[in-house]
């Protein structure tokens, strides 16, 4: 399979800003979310498709049963997370630049399936990761920890990026543009 990729990865720690990346990308080419299918509870201000497809633990065992999904991992909070064939396929015949948020093992096994898929990795200095997360609404100090050490793993798996994005402090519009640029130039877009 050696067709162009029209979907890339983002990618980076708890508090590395990918959500605002993301979100920065909408405003400056057509973009088209993977969405992922989970099962942890529904937040406030979140609907189904936004930001996930909301499902039942049986649902999302029965799809790994039929083998219904491109990747999926059971994550730090014992929920389960994953894209299906379809959300995949959704994508590719969509005509968008597909972009997908996933961790880092996501990444590993994408790539495994998807040789050609480009992972962009956003990153910040350890402190700003962790000054992010503790400005966070709820946080308690058994999460800031939970999720530094998950962030120390992400940064020994940094060799799996084909691209690195540092969003400084008061520079997101820098660090977006970077990402456009990259986008752009291997989706051959003007």
């Amino acid at each position: 399979m050696n067709e162009k990729n029209n979907i890339f990865i983002i990618s980076g720690p708890s508090g590395a800003g990918e959500d605002s990346i993301i979100n920065g990308l909408e405003k400056e080419i057509f973009i088209e979310r993977v969405i992922t299918s989970t099962t942890r509870e529904m937040r406030s201000g979140e609907s189904q498709k936004n930001p996930y497809y909301f499902i039942s633990r049986e649902e999302f065992k029965k799809g790994i049963k039929e083998n219904k999904f491109f990747e999926y991992a059971q994550e730090y909070n014992d929920n389960y997370y994953g894209v299906t064939f379809n959300e995949i396929n959704r994508i590719r015949r969509g005509g968008k630049i597909g972009i997908w948020k996933i961790e880092y093992k996501g990444v590993i096994a994408a790539k495994k399936l998807m040789p050609n898929i480009k992972a962009i990795y956003i990153g910040a200095p350890l402190e700003i990761l962790e000054k992010r997360i503790k400005s966070r609404d709820n946080v308690t100090e058994e999460y800031i920890k939970e999720r530094m050490k998950y962030t120390k793993e992400w940064l020994k798996n940094k060799y799996i990026y084909d691209y690195e994005i540092e969003n400084e402090e008061g520079k997101l519009g820098e660090a977006v543009k970077k990402t456009v640029e990259i986008i752009k130039k291997d989706a051959n877009l003007p």
